[in-house]
């Protein structure tokens, strides 16, 4: 069928904004027991986290109305839920507190009742028959982070571990005889140094004395700590250029044996740990490994044994969220033309079944693919990014005309874009714009010296990068260079800003609750990222030029593109009325801006009506410019 020529950028599309927000459903936290598989799902359309049961073929919800599953420890949470010996224990949206949910009873009973605390990365200590949890409590000498357990029966609350400034990770060994976790101290973020940890369970049921087993000496950062079947204890380390998986032999601790050609070095097994609860990787049986690889931004799914190395659900570019039993491995996988997929996959044949999710809302002939691309930046280095062309199967371009650009940049800054369908970008192809979403350099998965690089250059390099991926495509002749945008959120937000600051590259821009005064988000900012600006720019008292000088609100009067700004009312992160002064000042300067407040949000929109609201509106503010 022939397609009818209309301008890009002004395409009609059936793939609207309501629809989009409704693919944005997604999964979390895999646990495998009790004869099933568990998980948590979000849906945009209640804005609620649900906790599924999937066992004999059936799945079903065990989270009754009025409940919802996410913690909000370090504001990001994670770890919102593990099994019991009789069912479930799950951290409560609403209040924070822990809850004790019997898979035969639906009312959940609270565990917990210290409303000045939250809890999440969750833990069925069985031999103490207790929860072992990270406990964020709020109060008159500040926000506190120990490791603590509350007992099934009559919830007594024990201290296990406090002193330090964070914690994560909390594992126990097969027989309850050990306790390992993550730790580190301020001003390092969990991506840049921390501590692996180690407790024994002494004769009365306490935890002993504690050993530091590895990043005593602040270069490295390790995640994940996990125990085998046998006892032996294994973590991600980042010192060799990755994170790759170590394991304990003899008191210390070693790489584990690569039985491939293929070095760890300068590439990644997880992301960076933004969110408690993650899993990415497990120990099998006879030293095995069931683990993620990151490879160009792709996060591929591997057995590592004695055998060598077998990839499995090859159709998938990001697999996440492992768990495992005696017949089958599980993961939470992406792809570019399907929603997120709960896999099964049986651990003989390979073969995959989806339990969830996995929906192809757009047919072949109307999905743009990812193009994984990497673009030469400053000294001499290259980023990488993904590239989607317009695609729609009624309509093409005028003749001779390139196409708009949108440039995605994503949050963190320490973070990562993956090669997974995303409704939003949909959206924008539907529509007849180019999209390159950019892994510059310091975003997670290409290994520690490209994720260090944006160490004191954040709002300099991945500006720069932003900038050269747009010069990369425009010399190809794949896009217009006189029609492009750029936008991003929280953390892609601030760099959108500041690249609309340093160039008259960019038609136009949007922010979704971006940073725009990284002293006054430094000021205010909660404790998981009190420092981090100090990573990313500078101390403020030793380089207070860097702040005057990469602060959007300080350089609006150099900002001549049109900006949309959408903000959450409750955002804990970047506060309204940071956004408003932005917005106020660029007025001022007769800048055309548009701002949108949803009440009742906070970092990160998670109703749908919003979320559709939200790209609508900025598909609108920049059709106008064009």
């Amino acid at each position: 069928m022939s397609k009818t020529a209309i301008p890009y950028g002004s395409w009609p599309s059936e793939w609207s904004a309501e629809r989009a927000a409704a693919a944005s459903r997604d999964f979390a936290e895999l646990r495998a027991g009790h004869g099933g598989l568990f998980w948590i799902e979000y849906d945009p359309a209640d804005a609620r986290c649900t906790l599924w049961y999937w066992r004999e073929g059936q799945a079903n919800c065990l989270t009754p109305a009025g409940f919802s599953l996410r913690s909000r420890v370090y504001e990001y949470g994670g770890g919102a839920f593990c099994l019991t010996a009789q069912g479930v224990a799950f951290a409560n949206e609403a209040d924070q507190q822990i809850y004790i949910q019997d898979l035969c009873q639906q009312e959940p009973v609270a565990l917990s009742r210290n409303l000045e605390c939250r809890y999440g990365d969750l833990q069925f200590d069985r031999r103490g028959n207790v929860i072992v949890a990270l406990e964020e409590r709020h109060g008159e000498p500040g926000v506190e982070h120990r490791l603590v357990s509350l007992a099934l029966d009559g919830g007594e609350r024990r201290v296990l571990v406090e002193g330090a400034d964070f914690y994560s990770s909390p594992a126990l060994d097969p027989e309850g005889g050990r306790l390992a976790w993550i730790e580190w101290s301020r001003p390092e973020q969990p991506w840049t140094a921390t501590r692996l940890c180690c407790a024994e369970r002494t004769v009365d049921g306490h935890w002993g004395h504690v050993l530091c087993l590895a990043g005593a000496d602040g270069q490295e950062s390790l995640q994940e700590p996990r125990f085998a079947e046998d006892g032996t204890l294994y973590c991600l380390s980042d010192r060799d250029g990755g994170w790759q998986p170590w394991r304990e032999r003899a008191g210390r601790f070693e790489p584990y044996e690569q039985e491939s050609a293929e070095t760890h070095t300068g590439f990644d097994c997880a992301p960076a740990p933004w969110q408690l609860g993650t899993i990415s990787y497990q120990p099998l049986a006879g030293s095995g490994l069931l683990l993620t690889r990151m490879r160009d931004g792709f996060g591929l799914l591997f057995e590592q044994g004695a055998h060598g190395l077998r990839q499995l659900a090859a159709d998938y570019s990001r697999c996440r969220q492992l768990a495992v039993d005696e017949r089958s491995f599980y993961c939470i996988a992406g792809s570019a033309d399907r929603t997120a997929s709960v896999l099964k996959i049986d651990r003989d044949s390979g073969e995959t079944s989806v339990l969830a999710g996995g929906e192809q809302p757009l047919p072949d002939t109307q999905l743009s693919r990812p193009q994984s691309l990497y673009f030469p930046t400053g000294q001499g280095e290259s980023a990488h990014a993904y590239l989607y062309l317009p695609n729609n199967a009624k309509y093409c371009g005028m003749p001779g005309e390139r196409p708009p650009l949108v440039v995605f940049i994503h949050g963190g800054p320490t973070s990562a874009c993956y090669p997974v369908f995303d409704p939003r970008i949909q959206f924008w192809t539907q529509r007849g714009f180019a999209v390159v979403d950019v892994n510059y350099r310091g975003s997670s998965g290409f290994g520690r010296a490209y994720r260090h690089r944006l160490r004191e250059q954040w709002g300099v390099l991945d500006v720069e990068d932003a900038c050269q991926a747009v010069h990369a495509l425009a010399a190809g002749g794949q896009i217009d260079p006189s029609r492009v945008f750029i936008r991003g959120s929280s953390a892609g937000g601030y760099t959108a800003l500041c690249a609309l600051v340093a160039s008259d590259l960019f038609r136009g821009g949007a922010s979704l609750y971006g940073v725009s005064d990284p002293l006054a988000l430094r000021r205010v900012t909660h404790k998981f990222e009190a420092d981090y600006l100090d990573w990313l720019i500078g101390d403020p008292q030793k380089n207070p030029e860097r702040y005057d000088e990469r602060a959007p609100l300080r350089n609006a009067e150099r900002i001549t593109a049109p900006v949309i700004f959408f903000q959450g009312g409750q955002d804990a992160v970047v506060l309204p009325e940071q956004t408003e002064s932005m917005v106020a000042k660029l007025r001022a300067g007769g800048v055309e801006v548009a701002y949108r407040l949803y009440p009742q949000e906070r970092h990160g929109f998670r109703d749908a009506v919003n979320l559709a609201d939200a790209l609508e509106r900025e598909w609108r503010f920049y059709q106008r410019l064009l």
